[in-house]
């Protein structure tokens, strides 16, 4: 093994994962944040062009008719001075080339050919925007666990989502294949490595490994991959779903870039690998005016590229749908309220066989670590009853007091505790965002499919999320939670883990049943 672990642990806390944070009293409290949906609905009413989205000048997206790509394309392109790239058969779409300035008006008019848009490099992920420290120590085994994982007390989120108990109940993702769909991932980290199916994991992005090569301790990938499947194996932390198997698909360089057709290339791959669940804690938004900036950074106008783009993300989505994938993306980390504001189109959330989830967290959780109600909507989490279906736990800053706390052998600011653990690049740090929030939706949807020996079309899967997950907030769906958080026990077992009584009027979290002693251990 090519890194030696020694239990380190990084608190660096992310709160915008995505590129791209529910009123009565109650409702007032849920609120997210007003900071960053304001810088958002300040650019869209200046006009101003989508700053993180580049448009390539010579690269090209084919969007066929139907879900046949035309007779002779290839030899038809050719001779519009073009060349195809990729051919996506089943999902009606093709890449290609062309210096041709009239190159979109030509291959349009191609019998059979709906549209072709400009393809798109996009920030999909922003590194930039971390705020961290880091420590280094080593720990002993925290106390009053029942696994042997030895960060497995700092998971709070498994806690929110009873995984425990539904690992006790003999459900842990066995048989399931879930495809992560991010930046680079530590290959090599023991949490992981069990569970990687390394033949069908792949990396789409040119002149960059699978293997994430900063030297920085952040590795989004190898955090949202640990989350879902960390293995069980006595060592770190562990996932939600922690027998399934992962596909680790590179669609973003290191640093969260990533073109458009990269996604589409990893989505389709996906599928066509057999994957049973596809994670994508990536985001971006396109502005519906319009305005972007070419690749020297000037302006330019393509009133017709959003609907295009967002439709040929919706047909690579329905391709793997289509395939037996259950797709969950992240609703975006920019409180930005879908019921209202218009300006933008966040994708891939908003297409339709997306499942979109929302952000949870605690206020203070290892202060009352049995008695903090773990389900606030994060600060940061988009929200609005069209664009989430779920919630689940993705962690906050948002506690103000300073306190230091100790859990175990790990003392470090209140705050931090309230941010989602997981593997990282050489270690395990905190993180947060709806990046985090949708990894522990895609576990559940593994623990699900394994359950059901992977028999599961994506259907049943998101009726099952929906029946099972936990009504927060208004009655019904709401904008905050969605259909409600997703709930790992209820999923598989079709029962609810009684709650504890609540205290002074407050909701407040179940047992963990690992402070039982009853988390089967291996």
């Amino acid at each position: 093994m090519g890194t030696n672990y020694k239990h380190k642990i990084i608190y660096a806390f992310l709160l915008i994962l995505s590129a791209s944070f529910g009123c009565s009293v109650e409702d007032e409290e849920l609120m997210p944040e007003d900071g960053l949906r304001q810088e958002l609905e300040s650019a869209a009413k200046a006009g101003e062009a989508a700053s993180d989205v580049r448009r390539l000048s010579d690269r090209y997206i084919i969007i066929s008719a139907s879900n046949s790509i035309p007779a002779g394309l290839k030899s038809q392109i050719g001779s519009l001075n073009g060349r195809v790239t990729k051919i996506y058969e089943g999902a009606g779409l093709a890449t290609a080339t062309s210096t041709d300035p009239d190159f979109i008006t030509k291959a349009s008019s191609i019998k059979g050919v709906s549209a072709v848009v400009h393809d798109f490099k996009i920030q999909w992920i922003d590194p930039s925007k971390a705020k961290g420290v880091k420590m280094e120590a080593t720990y002993g085994n925290p106390p009053n666990s029942g696994d042997d994982d030895f960060f497995f007390d700092l998971q709070w989120g498994h806690d929110a989502i009873d995984a425990p108990e539904a690992w006790n109940a003999g459900y842990m993702g066995k048989g399931a294949r879930v495809a992560v769909l991010d930046t680079g991932f530590d290959l090599t980290h023991p949490d992981l490595e069990p569970n990687i199916d390394f033949a069908a994991s792949t990396s789409f992005v040119p002149g960059e490994d699978l293997q994430y090569n900063l030297s920085d301790t952040f590795s989004h990938g190898t955090h949202v991959a640990g989350t879902i499947a960390a293995s069980d194996n006595g060592f770190g932390t562990i996932g939600v779903a922690p027998e399934a198997e992962l596909i680790l698909v590179k669609v973003l360089s290191d640093e969260g870039s990533g073109s458009f057709s990269w996604i589409m290339d990893g989505i389709v791959y996906a599928a066509d690998q057999g994957a049973d669940v596809i994670n994508m804690s990536i985001g971006a938004y396109l502005p519906r005016n319009g305005k972007f900036l070419d690749e020297e950074g000037n302006v330019v106008h393509d009133t017709k590229a959003v609907n295009q783009l967002l439709n040929a993300i919706n047909k690579v989505i329905t391709y793997a749908y289509q395939q037996g994938a259950t797709v969950v993306t992240s609703a975006g980390n920019d409180a930005v309220n879908g019921n209202k504001d218009q300006s933008w189109v966040h994708i891939p959330s908003d297409a339709p066989h997306a499942i979109s989830i929302s952000a949870t967290a605690p206020r203070g959780w290892a202060l009352n670590p049995y008695g903090a109600f773990l389900d606030y909507p994060a600060s940061y989490t988009n929200y609005g009853t069209p664009e989430v279906d779920l919630a689940a736990p993705g962690g906050d800053v948002s506690y103000p007091g300073e306190e230091e706390v100790t859990i175990g052998f790990v003392t470090a600011p209140a705050y931090v505790f309230d941010l989602v653990f997981s593997t990282g690049n050489g270690g395990w740090y905190w993180s947060g965002g709806t990046s985090m929030a949708t990894p522990h939706a895609s576990g559940v949807a593994a623990l699900i499919v394994g359950k059901n020996g992977g028999e599961m079309n994506p259907a049943q899967v998101e009726a099952i999320l929906r029946t099972s997950a936990e009504d927060l907030g208004k009655p019904g769906r709401d904008p905050y939670y969605g259909h409600g958080r997703v709930n790992a026990y209820y999923a598989v077992t079709g029962k609810k883990v009684p709650a504890l009584p609540a205290k002074n009027n407050k909701p407040i979290a179940k047992g963990k049943s690992a402070a039982k002693g009853k988390l089967v251990a291996r």
